[in-house]
């Protein structure tokens, strides 16, 4: 990466502007991102010790675990996607202040319930990495992302790597409150950094927060976790756990049709669905599975006892140093990670990183009976952890309007999130159930090892074929000005600095007034290379970010309107532009009678999956017009004028224009359809 300074917007009175190596920001937004993961391996060394210091049971502390994964399923969606519509920096600098607060409040309070309610609050620092890597998409020029982006993805397994080791040394040395204000200061450092060094970004989505999204998926994630989690403490089939997984599906069945009717929902569904971001997700889920079984099962492999006959005795503390060739390897690949990007494409680079997870659990089944095969074992699969995590954020982002970046990395990461959460009540079930007794005493079993390696190796297998079917994105963004130039033209050389405009309008119907709600809007440059989209509210709002100024194409659709497109010359300032739809597409069609035409018939369209119903009558002449549905199947209802006698059947509808003659006679009506 170069670090030659770029222009970024500071922090100070009347906005003055700073200049800042691009390094520096990386750089910061990193090391927040190895902050969140040191406060969540903290406190993992300890769990034995806390049952003693607190005065509470094994299964209570537990809970200083699953409070902070909770949280965080809650915040991650929520302040990501208020990162987008209010500010990245700010909203990153409120989670990272929630983290502080938390580390004190658990250190100073000194009881299990003030440490509880500190691993609460640390949990909304859970949204600092996919905010952070928005930022980096948004702060640095094209050819950097790809390398920011793959060391801000490693950083969670780099901390989660020190986490081990460094806990243990401040525990033994300094007392377990150290373990939390410790990375409460590292945190206060960082969020100095942070407030001088990160730009803000000046992307943002217009419209109106999804507060009733957000309290249903809130719900609904806290019981499935909360189910994932304590399933085998409570028993899989006991009633709390039962009702937690049945109140989950409850709410997700609410919360699907609300996101779906929202202009602007917390989670857009629509594009959740598109195959790029729906496969990418759900490879992801199984990347979360896959590599939380190393960062699990390592240590406590390493920890057990000589007695069982394959373990090694390490202490807390040697156990954590032996993972550090595993974090160093994760830093070590973030280089490897943006080559493949930047070459081959982020398709490639998250194929890669599977299949290296996959055979780096291959060797962990063989690898069980000395320590440095243990390592080199821990190392393979952390060099596919990072590739594969690095390539996530940025198909994400690659496949989403550029305004929700932030959002559509919290939604992955609440995701993987899923996956690690999973993996844990895998590892904890397999653990007590494949077991060895020695000398009256019960030890897991070597297969029980074994077996969880084999089960990770194919969740990274299966997260590998799944990756192979990522579409390549559409979407090539690049740096101004070279992007426009004309075909011939000697390219001018590469700007170091990001110099993005912001487009925002409404789609407007024909009377130039009325607003246009659920449009898309599509900017292609010169070349036809899509560089944005988005998607309206229910306002009829847009917003679409450009790579600097100059001529751009917007297309504008929606289901009942012709599309319209537009050449325009944005100047290089952020620009308003409405979009005018000029005309209506419509359904239309004749009634007729023993080939007469009928006036005054009665013609209802109804959507039954949806209560939609729209009506009109025909004309003297049996005409019948009607604003075109989106495609689907409807019924289709003709009441004759005497209102008596009505002709009911089904119809699917294609778009855009359709045109429906129906005759009403003795025998049954047929459809004609004609586009």
């Amino acid at each position: 990466m170069s670090n030659a300074p770029s222009e970024r917007t500071g922090t100070g009175n009347g906005g003055s502007r700073r200049k800042f190596p691009d390094w520096v920001v990386i750089a910061t937004l990193g090391c927040g991102g190895i902050a969140v993961s040191l406060e969540k391996t903290a406190v993992v060394p300890l769990l034995p010790e806390y049952p003693r210091i607190f005065g509470v049971t094994s299964d209570d502390v537990s809970w200083l675990v699953t409070v902070t994964l909770l949280t965080a399923a809650v915040a991650t969606p929520i302040v990501s996607k208020l990162a987008d519509m209010f500010g990245k920096k700010r909203m990153l600098l409120i989670a990272m202040a929630m983290m502080v607060v938390g580390a004190f409040t658990a250190s100073v309070g000194g009881t299990f319930f003030w440490a509880l309610v500190g691993r609460g609050l640390q949990g909304f620092a859970g949204a600092v990495i996919p905010v952070g890597i928005s930022i980096l998409r948004d702060a640095l020029p094209q050819q950097k992302i790809a390398g920011a982006v793959s060391l801000m993805s490693a950083s969670f397994g780099i901390g989660s790597a020190l986490g081990l080791p460094l806990s243990g040394f401040i525990y033994e040395n300094l007392g377990w409150q150290a373990t939390f204000w410790v990375v409460g200061l590292i945190a206060v450092v960082i969020f100095a950094a942070v407030v001088v060094f990160v730009p803000e970004s000046r992307v943002r989505t217009p419209g109106r927060f999804d507060y009733e999204g957000a309290l249903l998926l809130s719900a609904a994630m806290t019981a499935l976790l909360l189910a994932i989690s304590k399933g085998g403490v409570w028993g899989w089939t006991s009633d709390a756990i039962l009702g937690l997984f049945a109140a989950a599906a409850v709410l997700l069945a609410f919360w699907f049709p609300l996101e779906l009717r929202k202009g602007q929902p917390l989670v857009d569904l629509r594009t959740s669905a598109r195959r790029p971001v729906l496969l990418t997700n759900a490879a992801t889920v199984l990347v979360g599975f896959s590599m939380y079984a190393n960062m699990l099962v390592t240590t406590q492999q390493l920890q057990l006892s000589r007695e069982s006959g394959f373990g090694f005795g390490l202490s807390v503390l040697v156990a954590g140093l032996t993972m550090i060739p595993a974090g160093l390897a994760m830093v070590a690949a973030a280089p490897l990670s943006a080559f493949v990007t930047n070459t081959f494409g982020a398709k490639s680079t998250m194929v890669l990183g599977c299949a290296v997870m996959a055979a780096g659990y291959m060797s962990r089944v063989v690898l069980v009976h000395t320590v440095t095969g243990i390592i080199i074992g821990a190392v393979i699969i952390s060099v596919g952890t990072a590739v594969a995590m690095a390539a996530m954020p940025t198909l994400i982002m690659s496949n989403v309007p550029l305004t929700d970046t932030a959002a559509a990395n919290g939604v992955n990461t609440l995701l993987r999130s899923v996956g690690t959460s999973t993996c844990s009540a895998a590892v904890a079930t397999i653990l007590v159930s494949i077991t060895i007794r020695v000398d009256g005493t019960v030890f897991p079993g070597v297969d029980a090892f074994r077996a969880i390696f084999a089960m990770a190796g194919c969740a990274a297998l299966l997260a590998t074929g799944i990756s192979c079917f990522i579409p390549r994105s559409v979407r090539r963004e690049a740096t101004h000005p070279a992007l426009h130039a004309e075909p011939g033209q000697v390219q001018p050389p590469p700007v170091d600095a990001k110099q993005e405009i912001m487009v925002t309008g409404t789609l407007l119907a024909d009377d130039g007034r009325t607003p246009v709600p659920g449009g898309v809007v599509l900017a292609t440059d010169r070349r036809g290379q899509q560089v944005d989209w988005d998607r309206a509210d229910d306002r009829g709002r847009y917003a679409v970010v450009l790579p600097g100024d100059g001529q751009y194409l917007l297309i504008a659709t929606q289901h009942q309107w012709r599309p319209v497109s537009e050449t325009l010359t944005f100047p290089g300032v952020p620009h308003s532009h409405d979009i005018r739809f000029k005309a209506r597409l419509t359904l239309t069609g004749k009634i007729t009678h023993d080939n007469r035409p009928v006036d005054g018939a009665l013609v209802v369209l109804v959507r039954p999956s949806e209560g939609e119903t729209v009506a009109v009558r025909s004309d003297n002449a049996g005409n019948y017009e009607l604003p075109l549905p989106r495609s689907g199947t409807y019924i289709l209802t003709v009441v004759e004028p005497d209102g008596a006698t009505s002709h009911t059947r089904r119809v699917t509808l294609p778009a855009p224009n359709t045109v429906i003659d129906v005759e009403l006679g003795t025998t049954p009506p047929t459809t004609g359809l004609r586009i």
